[in-house]
């Protein structure tokens, strides 16, 4: 072995370990996201679901604050509610999540 090669099998390890934890760091954070968002829409659902039953945009509130998240619109028409909340976690920077649903009557 010559000795200018020795300790490159350490640089090649370093920039392997380098590439693998970049690309795990990634995928953690994509199934992050992909788990408050599905957080988000099920505080949704509850939400519209306690305010259809109640007939108020106060209990879907109340359900929205209790799943940890913001309740930014509900509207009542006739027998069906939409709500549609929002939630800022510390996933990403900035990462706001939002998801609406409806809910009344078949």
């Amino acid at each position: 072995m010559m000795q200018r090669e020795r300790g490159s099998a350490s640089v090649v390890l370093v920039a392997v370990l380098t590439v693998v934890l970049t690309v795990a760091s990634a995928v953690a954070m994509v199934g992050r996201v992909a788990n408050l968002r599905a957080q988000v829409s099920g505080a949704a659902d509850l939400a519209a679901l306690a305010a259809a039953r109640h007939g108020d945009c106060g209990s879907a509130r109340r359900v929205a604050e209790a799943n940890h998240t913001e309740l930014v619109s509900c509207r009542v028409d006739g027998l069906d509610v939409i709500v549609q909340v929002t939630a800022e976690r510390g996933v990403l920077p900035y990462l706001l999540v939002r998801s609406s649903a409806r809910a009344g009557p078949p």
